[in-house]
């Protein structure tokens, strides 16, 4: 059977008044009262065959709330087929099982979901746990309702083994791609499961907690169903830490004079807010179980109000602005406490502006200020939506190819998609799903070319590897730096949320991925990406022995004229001899102290010894190769001259460099910052001798009060 019986938290306590989720008003329902009109319902005479049974009157009671023209004619049809097939089945607490549908459909209706879901809902079990067929839901209720059930529907361990959890989930995934909805109703099954799982043994009472906690709870987040989520939560806290739950529960009945605080504040709040003519409603939210675990936590000993927060309902968002201008003027306000949600939405659809203030008395109040639009939003996520490919009053909801517009589809659920088709083995696929969902939070980068899609939506935390492989999939092996923010970077940089990237990808479709790059990888494709070429290349991850051998064939930089001897290991007689250039990032000239390392492509690259490049691949067990300047004086350098902005700056350098015979390869002027200019030269000389002339020269510039050799950051994954 698909649902457990009997519950480790008492109803009070899951379902109160004040308990997430619930709304005010409505009592938790008697599920055994409920079997018993299900008994009856099946029992009832012809006469009442067109009526809506009783046993359903609480769901079509909580479904006309949020949607009055409703047509309650398909529940009913649904309702009698899952009760006529789940007939004789009975959950291991004695209540008749169609009790499962009709809670599990409750609970949707009171999140406000359509018609197409509560039907799916009562009918979820059915394919699962009866002789129903799927064709037999699609020729009865539609292709909709059919794809919702197939999507929630378990794989058979017989089939499966062991894989079958892991195998089910990306089966709900991969539909949940398709329909948001399918979801929607495992997270409801997942929440009436985990309010009656209290006679089962502990052990799989502590399996299926995990799960939940891994899994389903990070789903709630990202889909925005915070009313699932944080009884999901208290559910798993109760199983999964009893002390500390029962430590809470003590405090938390331990102060029974938290909500009149709370209540204080908000009467102030309001009579604020009503003499600046603003129509709001303030409400004492409580806390959860976790949430008052956490603050606990993280404030130590708590007061009064912080059992709780304010929040503020009103009619439009531009008088979200107004109440926070008022209880800013009127009150103290904790700065730090302030976060703007309306004009940057979290990932998850979610949006409020929150913030704290002070009261005279010094009690602290967390307030959450919203529309009742945002509200619903904030509860209910993606239920909230109805039907997000119903046509829109405007016309059909597409774009011009005839996509659909998927707005419950975000960048973690498309990326998670893309990279469970390359994990085949059902314990990669599930140790990487966990870590995806550990990502609690989303960041938003931006193409610098411009290209389509123009932006990549990343996990916080995410590198330029994880970007490069976002943005070009497979073709990213070749990635050999990047630019962020206009600035050459490592593929290691952390990327923040507004950043612009730039990958530079190399030609040679043979290049791969340096085994260095699994260190900065923090997405499952990236991750699944790079393994899977260092599998298939094993040759890429080994480091040449570090044997001595006769100095290779002297060749030539092209682009710089410095002749460069390289003291290759081993090289075969004949064999054609490597390219050896020196680095971009310190740009070696004669006399230098010099190293190199050899590359992707079998090349050396020349390094000034103390170059943060060459320490970052030593420390990453890259052996070093002898390296000589040969006779050849020309040279080309890097150098960045720091001065203070005026008129005519860039003509003076220019001619000083020319003046000491240097020819300009390429210059870049950044934008003023504070009064001061940094200009970067690349330069050619005719004699590596006459460089610190060239630099002293500079120097003389009137407004140059610094000239130095460019030096660029690490890049470790190059």
């Amino acid at each position: 059977m698909s649902a457990e019986a009997t519950n480790p938290v008492s109803d009070a306590e899951a379902a109160g008044p004040d308990a997430p989720g619930r709304r005010r008003g409505r009592p938790r329902i008697d599920l055994r009262r409920l079997g018993r009109a299900a008994l009856l319902g099946a029992t009832a005479g012809p006469a009442a065959r067109h009526r809506l049974p009783d046993a359903i009157g609480h769901v079509a009671e909580a479904h006309r709330a949020h949607h009055p023209d409703a047509d309650l004619a398909v529940l009913r049809r649904a309702y009698v087929l899952a009760e006529s097939s789940h007939r004789g089945q009975f959950r291991k607490s004695g209540e008749p099982y169609i009790t499962h549908p009709l809670a599990v459909t409750l609970i949707l209706a009171e999140l406000g979901a359509e018609t197409t879901t509560l039907t799916a809902a009562l009918l979820h079990d059915t394919v699962e746990d009866t002789d129903v067929t799927l064709d037999q839901v699609r020729r009865e209720f539609g292709d909709e309702v059919a794809y919702l059930v197939d999507g929630v529907t378990k794989l058979e361990k017989v089939d499966y083994g062991a894989a079958a959890e892991p195998e089910t989930f990306r089966k709900m995934l991969v539909a949940t791609g398709n329909d948001v909805r399918v979801m929607s109703i495992k997270l409801a099954d997942r929440l009436h499961n985990m309010r009656t799982l209290g006679v089962m043994r502990p052990e799989k009472q502590a399996r299926i907690a995990k799960v939940t906690r891994d899994v389903l709870i990070p789903l709630a987040e990202r889909l925005g169903v915070q009313a699932l989520k944080t009884e999901l939560e208290d559910l798993v806290f109760a199983i999964l830490h009893p002390e500390e739950y029962e430590a809470t529960r003590a405090l938390i009945a331990g102060n029974t004079g938290a909500g009149d605080a709370l209540g204080a504040i908000a009467e102030q709040v309001s009579a604020v807010l009503r003499e600046a003519d603003i129509g709001a409603e303030v409400l004492v939210r409580p806390r959860h179980f976790v949430s008052v675990h956490r603050v606990r936590l993280k404030r130590g000993e708590l007061r009064g109000s912080d059992f709780g927060r304010l929040l503020v309902l009103v009619g439009e968002d531009a008088d979200c602005y107004a109440v926070l201008g008022e209880l800013h003027t009127c009150f103290t306000p904790v700065m730090s406490e302030f976060k703007d949600f309306i004009a940057a939405p979290k990932f998850n659809l979610y949006q409020s502006l929150h913030t704290a203030v002070a009261a005279p008395d010094g009690a602290v109040a967390e307030v959450l200020i919203r529309t009742h639009r945002m509200h619903k939003v904030a509860e209910a996520g993606v239920v909230a939506l109805g039907n997000p490919y119903a046509a829109s009053p405007d016309g059909p909801d597409g774009a011009e190819d005839g996509e659909r517009v998927d707005p419950t589809r975000p960048g973690w659920l498309s990326r998670l998609l893309d990279w469970q088709e390359s994990t085949p083995d059902p314990d990669t696929f599930w140790t990487s799903l966990r870590a995806d969902l550990a990502q609690d939070r989303e960041i938003t980068v931006y193409r610098a070319d411009g290209g389509v899609p123009g932006m990549i939506s990343l996990p916080a935390g995410a590198t330029c590897v994880d970007a490069a492989y976002a943005e070009h999939g497979e073709a990213a092996h070749g990635c050999l730096g990047a630019r962020v923010n206009g600035r050459l970077a490592p593929l290691s940089t952390v990327l923040h949320d507004g950043d612009t990237v730039q990958l530079l990808l190399a030609q040679d479709a043979a290049s791969g991925p340096s085994p260095q790059w699994l260190d900065h990888a923090r997405t499952p494709a990236a991750r699944i990406a790079i393994t899977g070429w260092l599998q298939a290349h094993p040759e890429a991850a080994k480091v040449p022995a570090a044997a001595p051998r006769p100095p290779a064939s002297v060749t030539a930089d092209r682009r710089s004229g410095t002749r460069l001897r390289a003291e290759l290991p081993d090289a075969a007689a004949g064999a054609t001899p490597p390219t050896v250039r020196p680095a971009g990032c310190c740009t070696p000239v004669p006399p230098d102290e010099i190293t190199g390392f050899v590359v992707r492509g079998g090349s050396v690259t020349v390094h000034r010894t103390g170059c943060a490049s060459a320490d970052t691949m030593r420390r990453h067990g890259r052996v070093p190769v002898t390296v000589h300047w040969g006779d050849t004086a020309e040279c080309r350098v890097t150098l960045v001259a720091e001065s203070f902005g005026r008129p005519r700056l860039l003509a003076d350098l220019t001619e000083a460099i020319a003046g000491e015979g240097a020819a300009v390869v390429s210059a870049t002027v950044e934008p003023p910052s504070e009064q001061r200019v940094r200009h970067t030269y690349t330069l050619q000389l005719p004699d590596a001798a006459g460089l610190p002339a060239l630099m002293r020269a500079m120097r003389d510039v009137p407004g140059v009060y610094d000239v130095s050799r460019a030096r660029h950051p690490a890049s470790p994954g190059l």
